[in-house]
């Protein structure tokens, strides 16, 4: 089985973009952005929730295009329908017989890519094994949180720290 790697961009204050998800002032080059690339090619799946999707929208993304063609990429919704053309998967449910069977098919770890609501939800029922925070030295003040608006507890343990010169903060937890 491989892990589900929820590998984000978080601001100080715990949001994964801004009001009007808004992700501005997050970094879009440098060497942040290269060990990110660098850490996408090693993902063989990609899941997300239907925000998350239709984010992509905003950039030119089609419905049923897949933002990562290199990657298998499975949307969960009850409510996103997608083209017969599809170069996506979508999945109704997030049952743990679903997720342990998308783990053991996947050619790869898995990435997490969003979004809040859709992470707090797999945080919730145990389905995360890794977190990799990029922590940018930058206040949102409101926006998309790290979790959504799940309260939960988890376990974890830092693994492991790398600090760039722009000031982020390369944060890598196990659960």
């Amino acid at each position: 089985m491989h892990p589900i790697i929820y590998d984000v961009a978080v601001s100080l204050d715990g949001f994964i973009c801004g009001p009007d998800e808004d992700v501005s002032q997050f970094a879009h080059d440098g060497e942040v952005v290269e060990d990110y690339n660098r850490r996408l090619s090693t993902y063989a799946t990609a899941i997300m929730g239907r925000s998350t999707y239709e984010f992509g929208y905003k950039f030119g993304l089609v419905a049923g295009q897949n933002p990562y063609p290199h990657l298998k990429t499975i949307v969960f919704s009850t409510q996103m329908e997608a083209p017969n053309e599809s170069k996506i998967v979508v999945q109704r449910d997030i049952s743990d017989g679903l997720m342990k069977d998308i783990a053991a098919a996947s050619d790869g770890p898995i990435y997490l890519c969003g979004g809040g609501d859709f992470a707090g939800s797999l945080l919730m029922k145990g389905m995360i094994d890794r977190i990799v925070l990029k922590r940018a030295p930058i206040v949102l003040g409101g926006g998309v949180s790290l979790f959504g608006q799940r309260q939960t507890k988890a376990p974890i343990r830092r693994v492991s720290t790398k600090t760039y010169d722009n000031g982020y903060v390369l944060e890598e937890f196990t659960l």
